[in-house]
């Protein structure tokens, strides 16, 4: 196999993610997992991310559809969807911060509850049980039954079997005891090291030690095995260091391959897209510094509010803000050097347009 240069290492990061549109099952099953955000501009992230991977999407369907798939949404490197078997490699989870007595107590009680009920709406769990309000992360209030559900979820207690409007709806849910011996730990934290760089390969080798830390995330329990994880990976992984930096990827990969050829589509991609979601890896293949500016204080924004990358052939060439009322799109575009000229780029920008108008349509019933 011969050593890939930039130019290979951009394309293949492009190629191996933006497979031909598949069905929602097989999308996520690929992908391994896609990232949530809770922002719709003009849709959420995760549905902005499956509309390039599944056939005929429309903003919404993972909502609408999630509770007959076997996907659940959980933890990993951050929040969002995974296939079920996923979950057997990090539950039952334990957090890094133990609850104390009383909460534990609440906890239980609110899970006899669930169990009693079947599904459950916070609302009604508030209503039965009047927890009041916390201190939450960023310092300010926040109800006491959202953290307490938030904090049961993420503990394998509960599982998210729904959404109404956007609001989780859970019910109660049991883990199979995980092999717990030493060799058993090990096989689940290669396993998740394994998805990780699966999902977001080629991966600098600054990247892939990031996305293992964060791992501490979804598994805090194998901190310890996904460190001895990563130094197995790093023996076994394919590699090549370019211009200084080390890059892995997949061993039965080739970023060097001719299959990799871009297409001549237009994409506007979320910012967590995976092309885009590692900002060291995308400043190291695109040569720009791209930056989420969502939580940014408007006058020190230079991309803007939810800037979609624009990826054309295997170019990121700049920044959309879409917003979309009365069933049009308004577009605002900034890019890195000049706008692209010729019939080439306006077709394939007229062409991304009309399918992201048809992805926010609602779906015919």
């Amino acid at each position: 196999m011969a050593n890939p240069n930039l130019d290979d290492l951009r394309r293949y990061a492009v190629a191996r993610t933006l497979f031909r549109p598949t069905t929602l099952p097989r999308a996520i099953q690929r992908l391994g997992f896609v990232q949530a955000d809770p922002i719709r501009a003009p849709a959420r992230a995760q549905d902005l991310t499956l509309r390039h991977r599944v056939k005929d999407y429309r903003a919404g369907d993972l909502e609408r559809k999630y509770s007959r798939l076997a996907i659940e949404e959980d933890c990993l490197v951050n929040y969002g969807f995974l296939p079920r078997e996923h979950l057997a490699l990090m539950h039952p989870r334990e957090a890094k911060q133990p609850w104390d007595e009383p909460t534990r107590r609440k906890a239980e009680e609110v899970l006899a509850f669930v169990r009693e009920q079947g599904r459950v709406h916070p609302r009604e769990v508030e209503l039965h049980f009047a927890h009041g309000r916390v201190k939450n992360y960023w310092g300010g209030s926040s109800n006491a039954t959202t953290h307490l559900l938030d904090g049961m979820h993420y503990r394998g207690m509960l599982r998210v079997a729904r959404r109404d409007s956007g609001t989780r709806v859970y019910e109660a849910v049991t883990h199979l005891p995980p092999d717990d011996s030493p060799g058993g730990r090990a096989q689940r934290a290669a396993a998740l090291v394994e998805l990780i760089v699966r999902k977001y390969a080629p991966l600098p080798a600054a990247s892939l030690t990031y996305l293992v830390r964060l791992l501490g995330y979804g598994a805090p329990h194998l901190a310890e095995q996904t460190q001895t994880a990563l130094r197995l990976a790093r023996e076994h992984l394919a590699s090549s260091t370019i211009d200084g930096t080390t890059w892995y990827w997949p061993g039965d990969e080739n970023p060097a391959s001719r299959r990799h050829a871009p297409d001549d589509a237009l994409r506007l991609l979320a910012p967590f897209d995976p092309v885009v979601w590692d900002r060291r890896r995308f400043e190291l293949l695109w040569g720009w510094r791209y930056v989420f500016e969502a939580y940014t204080p408007a006058p020190k924004r230079q991309f803007g509010y939810y800037a979609l990358p624009v990826l054309w052939h295997d170019r990121v060439i700049g920044w959309a803000n879409v917003t979309a009322s009365g069933g049009s799109l308004h577009p605002g575009f900034g890019y890195v050097a000049a706008q692209p000229r010729g019939a080439a780029f306006r077709s394939a920008l007229d062409d991304e347009l009309q399918r992201m108008t048809q992805f926010l349509q609602s779906p015919q019933p």
